[in-house]
């Protein structure tokens, strides 16, 4: 889940057929231990509105297929034709369980601790329900319900680690979220955007799913670029705060190299500079200033701690 030993080095080869969808959730079923999710709501802000703000419904008056983050971070990560994710990456499990989290804080269901008069941490703060309204997203209505049913309540970090089923201990692994890789790809495939084939790989099937709609892919990955070319502002404060987070957040999964792959190499060394930039922040200050979320700095500071 330590994503703050820095950034990747940059692949020559973008996809590789070779490369596994089997992941370290333990299932061989594209994204294995991983949830699906539902209805979803999306976010294309004036990159000069604060991120910070948190409202409950987001304003989007574009008629673009609309994803989650979670989704976003997973079609980044799945191969456009074999329709699977890498092998290798070991960190896309736990960083769409952050961006679950980052989701109901965008959504107004969860908000952070005070830090009190001792000045708790992000890090220390335990992550508290603020509404309990049902989402219509079956993956954030489930993680909500996790929520609302544990007391005393969890920090972050400890939050990501439950719905990984990355803990210790057993008394937690009720928690986890299971298939969440292959659900959101259900999900993907319902909203037209991937679609479902089965692939053998010598011992046994595979269900995979390739994409369909490259224009959405594109639209991904143009978003991401200009957020840290042709748009980037050098303000956190001022950049759109689901664009934000899916920088980060893709970072954390170990996908964001697949967004700047198509770069030049002197535009690719001037994304992943900026990148490093906002990984680089004083989360701690960002979320004290004014009408920011919390919930989204803490998610944040637990990949880059």
């Amino acid at each position: 889940m330590n994503r703050g030993d820095g950034l990747v080095q940059r692949r020559r080869v973008v996809n590789s057929s070779s490369s596994s969808g089997f992941g370290q959730d333990g299932s061989n079923d594209l994204g294995h231990n991983d949830k699906l999710s539902g209805n979803s709501m999306d976010t294309d802000c004036s990159s000069q509105k604060d991120l910070n703000s948190n409202p409950t419904i987001d304003d989007d008056s574009d008629k673009e297929t609309r994803l989650t983050l979670m989704e976003e971070v997973l079609l980044l990560g799945l191969k456009d034709k074999e329709g699977y994710t890498s092998f290798w990456n070991d960190c896309i499990s736990s960083g769409l369980r952050g961006c679950i989290l980052a989701e109901l804080g965008f959504r107004g269901r969860v908000e952070l601790e005070k830090a009190g008069m001792r000045k708790k941490g992000l890090l220390a703060r335990k992550l508290l329900l603020k509404n309990d309204a049902p989402t219509g997203d079956v993956l954030l209505d489930e993680a909500l319900k996790h929520l609302k049913d544990t007391d005393p309540p969890e920090t972050v970090p400890s939050w990501i680690e439950y719905l990984s089923g990355e803990t210790w201990n057993p008394l937690k692994l009720r928690y986890q979220l299971k298939n969440v890789r292959e659900r959101l790809a259900k999900n993907l495939v319902e909203k037209g955007v991937l679609t479902t084939e089965k692939q053998n790989f010598l011992l046994f099937d595979m269900t995979t799913h390739p994409l369909t709609d490259n224009l959405a892919k594109s639209r991904l990955v143009k978003k991401i670029q200009e957020a840290v070319l042709g748009r980037w502002v050098n303000d956190a404060g001022r950049m759109d705060r689901r664009t934000l987070a899916l920088v980060i957040l893709a970072h954390a999964a170990d996908v964001l190299e697949n967004a700047f792959a198509p770069l030049c190499d002197d535009d690719y060394e001037v994304a992943m500079r900026r990148v490093r930039t906002l990984l680089d922040l004083d989360f701690e200050a960002e979320a004290a200033k004014p009408n920011a979320n919390p919930v989204l700095w803490a998610v944040f500071a637990a990949f880059t701690k």
